[in-house]
């Protein structure tokens, strides 16, 4: 309410590595414990209002996948946290990385607001093309 964290519930909760399959326990309805190691973590969860934030207590790895249709890369409209890079994925889409962090934020955007914003743009445009042109026609007149 006051803009704390409210952890969200992750559903399709994956652990890979050496061992197969990784054994892990819910602790809570946030929280998962597993032996000390080396794994990767996958799961889906809500994301809400196009932004991705996640901190790590320690640095790590992480690669965040959007699906066809999403982007990061108009600086206007999305946003990627110091030392993220995007690739293209085989899939379509994009994955947004980084190779060892502690905090990885995104701000994605879809089509439409890409389109919205180049509406904007072009009718603010237009409008100082209108502002602009008496006043360039008085200048001719006054020399």
């Amino acid at each position: 309410m006051l803009g704390e964290r409210s952890p969200l519930r992750a559903s399709e909760v994956m652990l890979s590595g050496d061992c197969d399959p990784c054994q892990f326990e819910w602790s809570g309805n946030t929280a998962i414990i597993f032996e000390r190691g080396n794994y990767s973590l996958s799961f889906q969860g809500p994301v809400r209002d196009n932004h991705f934030h996640a901190t790590f207590e320690a640095p790590r790895q992480v690669s965040v996948f959007l699906p066809p249709g999403l982007d990061v890369r108009n600086p206007a409209l999305g946003m990627i946290s110091q030392g993220g890079v995007v690739l293209d994925s085989p899939e379509g889409g994009i994955t947004v990385a980084w190779n060892s962090t502690r905090t990885a934020e995104i701000r994605f955007y879809d089509e439409g607001r890409e389109n919205l914003l180049y509406i904007f743009a072009n009718f603010w445009i237009i409008v100082a093309v209108v502002m602009l042109v008496p006043f360039l026609f008085s200048m001719k007149k006054r020399e």
